[in-house]
């Protein structure tokens, strides 16, 4: 067996041209959705994510604003910056690029943010939603996650699902997310996580394995069954002297070996990360719609 892939640039593609008939609906109504959007210091990773966004933003008719501060902005002058986004009418969503320099501030400016502004799903307003099964933003990830499963005609309701990694950005949510009753859950859940005894022994009887684990090749051949479901969210950089930048980009899963035993794997990159973009347009369209609506 050969796993089929699931293709994240192609769901991508659907959700955005669904997106672009919906810009341009508001758009004629004079509403333009609006991101803004918060980059502290000059992690090189957060830069390719924050201009990936921005380029995406720019191709969806979106506008959008962004502020740079250097890693040594104090709690203050972000929090000025968060101040002004909530303040600005043209701005219907925020995202402040995570992680800042300083980790410790984070609780402090995601709750400054205005939780309907809040596209990242990361307000404790949104959370709390989420938890309880209310319309809320939802983190993009795992809502992308739900996104691509779903609308490459894999079921959801009533299969084993292991997620392993516990991060409050990717794990937790989309626990909670795929245990909700309704559609995109119903999902019988274990998350896994580094104090985790036998991981395999929870992997091989899982219908979807979904890697969160931030470490490469955590997800081998033989910690999984036959026919399962594999999402790789990770995103791992490892040298390569053959790659023109030194490096390449692997997940959690070790691809070759897994893609013989699986029936579907999501490749990477091209698997989970245009789903997050995707979501993060998905949310600020919502925004400036007037907020989030139903399940996911």
């Amino acid at each position: 067996m050969t796993a089929r892939l699931l293709d994240g640039k192609a769901v991508a593609q659907q959700m955005r041209a669904e997106l672009a008939a919906e810009v341009a609906a508001l758009r004629g109504r004079g509403v333009v959705p609006g991101l803004g959007v918060l980059l502290v210091g000059d992690n090189p990773a957060s830069r390719v994510y924050v201009t990936a966004k921005e380029r995406a933003c720019g191709d969806l008719g979106l506008y959008s604003s962004e502020v740079r501060l250097p890693a040594s902005a104090s709690r203050d002058q972000i929090l000025d910056a968060v101040g002004a986004f909530n303040r600005d009418e043209r701005i219907h969503g925020i995202l402040v690029q995570l992680p800042l320099p300083d980790a410790s501030m984070e609780p402090h400016v995601l709750e400054a943010m205005n939780p309907a502004k809040d596209v990242d799903g990361f307000h404790p307003v949104n959370v709390g939603k989420a938890v309880l099964g209310l319309p809320a933003f939802l983190p993009c990830t795992p809502h992308g996650i739900l996104q691509l499963l779903r609308r490459s005609g894999i079921s959801i309701a009533g299969a084993h699902v292991v997620v392993i990694g516990r991060s409050r950005i990717v794990g937790r949510p989309l626990a909670t997310l795929l245990s909700q009753k309704g559609e995109g859950g119903n999902a019988t859940v274990t998350l896994c996580h580094t104090a985790t005894r036998d991981l395999a022994a929870h992997t091989r009887r899982a219908d979807i394995v979904i890697a969160a684990a931030g470490r490469p090749d955590t997800v081998r051949a033989d910690m999984i069954r036959e026919g399962a479901v594999v999402v790789d969210v990770g995103m791992n950089r490892v040298p390569d002297p053959s790659a023109p930048r030194g490096y390449r980009l692997i997940g959690d899963v070790a691809f070759d070996e897994v893609r013989e035993k699986a029936a579907w794997i999501t490749p990477v990159p091209g698997g989970v990360g245009p789903m997050t973009i995707t979501m993060l347009l998905f949310n600020t369209v919502a925004a400036a719609r007037g907020g989030p609506s139903g399940s996911p």
